[in-house]
């Protein structure tokens, strides 16, 4: 039998409860002595709503101006590349197109899948070859695969080529950490969640938090009233 007072539970309406959310993580982070930076706040925030998990605030980690680059590529139109539908899914698509923004996931493109068993490497790997023929400056959002991030490494390091920003948190074993730490040495501007820990869910919740901020904030101008994207 649960060990929980009924008389506890608090009743909210559907759009109380995630603001009532944001105020026990708040609450909590103030009992722990936790002050956030100003300019990243909101986004950690929204990771720990998204997952529960009060690491992210040691190991979620921003270089030097992040949210603010971030913020200006997509008021200016910037697309989204994610290494999952799953992410593509959860980021706010008719929010990102009132900027001229797109999502795109190339996952499950058959040219991505063919090249991928022809050179026998991943799917990712190939995604963010296709990716960075793009036009349009592009945001790396990566939740899944490290080989997508060493991949992106691996043009930065080769070409001339370098994405407009990376978001790099992959969950796992096998090479997250290095991948992780790989995109962290370049000089490319990056959100990274050093460890094993992060996941789809992740990467879309700082996705949206960048979005969601930009609209709080009224820094943006609509230039797009699409209510769907690719």
């Amino acid at each position: 039998m649960l060990d929980y007072d009924f008389d506890r539970i608090e009743h909210l309406r559907p759009e109380e409860i995630e603001k009532r959310s944001f105020e026990i993580i708040t609450e909590e982070l103030h009992d722990r002595g936790i002050i956030l930076p100003e300019e990243e706040e909101r986004i950690t925030k929204r990771v720990i709503h998204t997952s529960a998990d009060f690491d992210y605030v040691e190991t979620l980690t921003y270089s030097p101006g992040a949210v603010d680059i971030a913020k200006k590529l997509i008021v200016n139109g910037a697309d989204i590349v994610t290494d999952t539908n799953m992410a593509l899914a959860g980021i706010n698509k008719k929010k990102l197109a009132l900027y001229g923004g797109e999502v795109h996931c190339f996952m499950a493109d058959e040219d991505v899948a063919e090249l991928a068993k022809k050179r026998g490497t991943t799917r990712a790997s190939v995604s963010m070859e296709k990716a960075s023929g793009s036009k349009k400056p592009v945001i790396f959002a990566i939740g899944n695969a490290p080989t997508a991030l060493l991949k992106l490494y691996e043009m930065i390091q080769g070409t001339d080529w370098k994405p407009a920003f990376v978001i790099g948190v992959p969950v796992g074993f096998v090479n997250v950490e290095a991948a992780k730490k790989l995109i962290m040495e370049t000089d490319v501007p990056y959100i990274v969640n050093r460890g094993r820990k992060g996941g789809s869910n992740i990467v879309a919740a700082i996705c949206n938090a960048l979005i969601y901020e930009i609209g709080r904030s009224g820094e943006g101008t609509a230039v797009s009233r699409a209510e769907t994207c690719k």
